[in-house]
Formats: C-alpha cells, structure tokens, sequence
C-alpha cells in the first residue's frame, strides 16, 4: 500500500489545515471554557464544503474516505470538540436521510443540513442499550399508516439544537427500523446538556420520545441494523482519523514545551526519560497513522473492511489517549493547568475511546472474526 496522497488530496487536507488555523484554533478554547453550539464557525465549515465531502454531485463533492478522514484529521488536531460536531453533520446524522429520505425531505431538511442551515444528529445510544443495539427498548409502532416512536435516548450529539433526528427504533421482536423524526414534532423533548469532562462545546443530552410522529421510515421495515452496518466501518476510522488529528497536536506542543523548559541548565528536552517519552508518542502517531489510512483505503477499493476500521479506531483512540497522557506528563504540573491546551488535550482525547464503540467491545468483535475465520 502507498501511503502518499495524490494531488487532490493534499490540496484538501492543506484546505481544511488552512481553515482549521485560522479559524477554529481562534474557538477552541472559548468553546471549552464556555460551552455553546458553534453556529457562526460551523456555518463557516459548510460553507467550505465540509458536510458534502463524501456526498455525491449535486449535493457534495463525492470524495473517498481517505479524503475525508484528512479532513476530518485537520479539524481536530485544532478541536477535537468540533471536529466531532462536524463528523456527525457529514456522516451519520445525514446518511440515511441522503440514501432512503423522499425528494421532499432531502429539500427541505438534507440540502439544507449539508449547507449548515439545520442540524442533523443520529440517536441509537439508550440508558440501557449502547454496544447491544438489540436490546433497546425505543419501539415505533404503526397507526393510521403512520409510526409512533415511544422511548429515551441519550448521549446524543448536537441533540439541544438538532433540527433533525435519525431515530433507531424496534417495531417488533429483533427487528429494527430508520425513522426521521423533526423538530418540533408532537411529544419529543430534548433534555439539557450532559456537563462532560471532555469534548463541551459537542452539545449532548438525553432525547424523550412519547408518542412522536414519524416523518417517514428511512428504507425498510427490519433491516435498520444491516443499514447501519454499512457506515459502521467508515465511523470508525472516521474517529481514528479524529485520534490522529488530537494526538498530533499533543505531540507538537509536547516538542515544543521540550526545547523551551529548562531545567537543571538545560533544556528538558536533553534528558533521557523525556526523550524516551517523545519517541513513543511518535511512534504509537505513525503506527496509528498507518492503520488508519490503511483501513480507509480498504474501504475506498471496495475490500472487507470491518475488522481494519475496528483496529484502527481501538489503535488510535488507545494511542490517541496515551500521547496526550504523556504530553501532559511532560507539562509536569504545567499540563494539569488550563493555562496549556495540552489539558484540554487529555480531557478530550478520553471521548475517543467511547466513541464510535468501546475499546472493550471492538477487542471482543475483532477476536470473534479471528475465530470465526480460523
């Protein structure tokens, strides 16, 4: 495999750096200290095409996934926070609407999603359903020609100002379904933000649904699991490609902070056990980088991709923490103050092994595979 972009790809990934300097880096900070839904930079990031890369024409640019994840990878090397918000836009709050919504809906709600005028989100997560999607107990049942979605969701991004929302729900024993359902829809509260440790100005709370009106269901009766298996894969390299971005930017400062602290008459940087903590770090970036780029090739050449996105994200997500970890070792008691960004750092790394599917859950899928294959 060839690990170097073509022309196309390095002029995007440059775009989006470009844009990430100039632009979030400003935020960042702000946006952690203050949490709030960034309307004026999001706003900003659609109209750099940000939510129609992987979208075809007319609605986007019809990029591959190794495009995108550059994308994605210079957003959160700036803010991991952000760069979520705009991975959920792009993605999964989007895809079904783009693949199974009527022409009325894609003109009223997806077109302009892709244009940051409304806000898109995914709820699959409940109180007692995360990894096992089967067990939820959010149920849609059929009235009148119509569906009515009755449950609670949590833990679900860009939820207090979401326009839109994709809604996994059962409509009867094991079988799953899609729905879009809208703001403002009759029995549907959103509930305030989660204050988190990490990742504040990615808005989440709890969604309630008591009686609610379907839009429409998004493809068929039955198959909502197997459709959402079909991005499952890009999600998760999607988030390696987050821990890329993140564990680059803690590495940097760590470099830098290295070279400049002085102690003992030197640069602390000189010392042995600091060096020793830099050449991991690089090392855990490049392997990370590598199997990254690597399943997202798998997935732009058509190849069996679930379990290369599985250790790609379980890979960098781990590695992702552990830089950051480091970094702020290095900081000492500067790295536990929010004077330096590498604290943020290690706050937010800690969503990415959450995200996208526990550690835990990823090591279980990826020995399954190996067993069953065996």
């Amino acid at each position: 495999m060839d690990y170097s972009f073509d022309e196309n790809q390095i002029m995007i990934r440059d775009t989006f750096r470009g844009f990430a300097q100039s632009e979030v880096r400003k935020t960042a900070e702000h946006l952690d200290q203050n949490p709030e839904f960034p309307r004026e930079l999001f706003k900003k990031a659609a109209d750099l095409g940000t939510f129609g890369l992987r979208y075809p024409e007319p609605y986007g640019a019809g990029l591959d996934v190794v495009t995108w994840c550059l994308a994605i990878e210079e957003l959160a090397r700036e803010s991991l926070a952000f760069a979520a918000t705009c991975m959920m836009q792009s993605l999964m709050g989007t895809y079904f609407v783009h693949r199974f919504g009527s022409d009325d809906v894609k003109g009223r709600l997806f077109e302009p999603a892709l244009a940051g005028e409304k806000v898109a989100t995914i709820c699959m997560t409940e109180p007692n359903a995360g990894s096992d999607l089967m067990s939820l107990k959010t149920r849609a049942e059929r009235r009148d020609g119509r569906y009515f979605i009755s449950g609670q969701k949590t833990w679900i991004t860009s939820a207090p100002v979401a326009d839109m929302f994709t809604v996994l729900a059962s409509t009867g024993e094991r079988q799953l379904a899609i729905f879009l359902v809208e703001k403002g829809a009759s029995g549907l509260d959103v509930g305030k933000s989660i204050d988190k440790m990490g990742v504040r100005s990615s808005l989440t709370s709890e969604v309630s649904f008591d009686n609610v009106p379907a839009t429409e269901m998004l493809g068929e009766e039955g198959r909502g699991l197997e459709y959402l298996r079909e991005i499952l894969a890009e999600i998760r390299v999607g988030t390696a490609a987050l821990s890329l971005g993140i564990a680059e930017a803690a590495l940097a400062e760590a470099t830098r902070y290295a070279g400049e602290r002085k102690q003992f008459g030197k640069p602390i940087g000189q010392f042995q056990a600091i060096q020793t903590y830099l050449a991991e770090m690089r090392t855990q970036l490049e392997a990370a980088r590598h199997l990254t780029y690597f399943a997202a090739w798998r997935s732009d050449m058509g190849m069996p991709k679930d379990d290369h996105a599985s250790m790609a994200k379980l890979f960098a997500s781990e590695a992702a923490l552990d830089i950051c970890d480091k970094a702020c070792r290095i900081f000492a008691s500067y790295g536990f103050a929010k004077e330096y960004p590498v604290e943020r750092y290690y706050r937010d790394a800690r969503f990415l092994i959450l995200g996208g599917g526990t550690s835990e859950i990823l090591k279980v899928n990826i020995a399954k595979s190996m067993l069953r294959d065996s």
